[in-house]
């Protein structure tokens, strides 16, 4: 079974037991699981269940592995290049995005 959720404007293909990393969001400190509303597409191996935009009282909980605040995993440092030709202007910038790293525990349809 698997579903298609969004989360932070980005869609997600997630099974029972992955590890993903999530946009970050606001939680509370001492949160165990985390309950993931907008769910578009569930299926499993017969029934496909698909939502218009989102499917009515389907859900996918997710849990932490260890605390909220220890989650919070970085990204790949990036490096945005701003270059004028000729002008003998550049700038780098950089920068890292910061994730919530969840572990699905059961997709609810």
């Amino acid at each position: 079974m698997y579903a298609i959720i969004e989360q932070g404007g980005k869609q997600y293909k997630v099974s029972q037991g992955d590890v993903v990393n999530i946009e970050l969001t606001e939680v509370a400190p001492d949160a165990k699981t985390i309950e993931l509303n907008k769910v578009l597409f569930v299926a499993d191996g017969k029934d496909i269940k698909v939502g218009t935009p989102f499917l009515d009282g389907a859900k996918v909980i997710a849990s932490f592995k260890t605390t909220a605040e220890d989650s919070v995993v970085k990204g790949a440092k990036l490096y945005p290049m701003q270059f004028r030709r000729r002008k003998n202007s550049s700038r780098r910038i950089g920068h890292r995005q910061k994730y919530l790293q969840v572990v699905i525990d059961a997709i609810e349809a």
